[in-house]
């Protein structure tokens, strides 16, 4: 099938290019996609870290070199570093930032009881990991150490809340803020004293974690600065998740950078007496190339092959690169 712009003239196009995402459905090759795109990155001589949000991680096993838990360069490729999140110690540095917070409001409000209910409540809520995941994701973001951020995500339902929490907590804290200040207003009402509260805590917590949200929406919806790219195989259920999710993530203002095919079956490697197995795969993925050109035309950027082996290690991800670049 015809490309109308590889992936490298969508980077020539976009110079300024910063943050990019790989997506997708599970098992589609989202961790070595985003890892051949990070070797691209560091070949053209640019920082770049190749980080994972994704709970499952598989850096470390596709890299053959230990990533967990700190921002690691990989051995064999310049300008590159690797970095597992540690899901568990975000998780608890989240749960005590909360405690602190509940903690300090309970006593601020002059409320007498213990704060052990109300973290419970928060952290036993489904969202809390992504939350905690979204929360390290922006302060790496924030640090601002590198020149390109390659982040390997969750399956894409994941990765759509994940990038839509900037949204979300954008509304939460705005109402919060509402609230706060309708109570404000309420205590200096029935209050004996006519003095004016002089400092709010909780006012100035809620200002602060807007503007950080605000600063967090800002990048992952620059165009000029971020790109999350969809991969997908020549199949139907792949190709039909990411249909759907395109539109949501146009609907929440985070630039598409395109569709990278992966796995497709080299035709000219096939000889005459190839396995019918091996002809009925052929012949399915070209079925699904062709819907893979009407559905996402002109958003294709790269076609990448099934290789003999696994792609493990880093001499398979540097040729996965150049071929990903071609």
């Amino acid at each position: 099938m015809r490309i109308e712009k590889t992936l490298s003239q969508f980077l020539d196009e976009h110079p300024r290019l910063k943050y990019t995402f790989f997506g997708g459905k599970g098992g589609v090759g989202k961790t070595v996609m985003a890892g051949a795109a990070a070797v691209g990155f560091a070949r053209r001589g640019r920082r770049t870290l190749l980080a994972s949000t994704n709970p499952v991680h598989s850096l470390s096993g596709m890299l053959e070199q230990d990533v967990f838990g700190a921002p690691t360069p990989v051995e064999g490729v310049p300008n590159l570093w690797a970095y597992e999140i540690d899901t568990r110690e975000t998780i608890e540095k989240s749960k005590q930032e909360i405690r602190e917070k509940i903690d300090w409001f309970l006593k601020f409000a002059e409320i007498r009881t213990k704060a052990d209910e109300f973290i419970e409540s928060a952290t036993m809520n489904p969202a809390f990991e992504e939350s905690a995941m979204f929360e390290n994701m922006i302060d790496i973001m924030f640090k601002d150490e590198y020149d390109v951020y390659v982040f390997d995500t969750a399956p894409t339902a994941n990765a759509r809340r994940l990038l839509g929490m900037s949204s979300v907590y954008s509304l939460w804290v705005n109402k919060m803020m509402q609230s706060r200040e309708e109570a404000r207003s309420l205590r200096e009402m029935l209050s004996y004293s006519k003095k004016k509260e002089e400092k709010d805590p909780l006012m100035e917590y809620l200002l602060n974690f807007r503007e950080r949200m605000q600063h967090a929406k800002e990048l992952l919806t620059d165009p000029e600065l971020t790109a999350f790219f969809f991969v997908t195989l020549p199949e139907a259920l792949p190709i039909a998740v990411i249909r759907r999710f395109i539109n949501w993530f146009h609907d929440f203002g985070i630039p598409v950078g395109g569709v990278v095919v992966n796995m497709v079956i080299d035709k000219e490697r096939i000889g005459a007496d190839a396995a019918e197995f091996v002809l009925n795969r052929v012949a399915m993925q070209d079925e699904y190339m062709e819907v893979i050109e009407q559905e996402f035309d002109g958003l294709v950027r790269s076609i990448v092959p099934l290789f003999d082996t696994e792609v493990k290690g880093v001499p398979m991800l540097i040729e996965t690169a150049e071929r990903m670049f071609a």
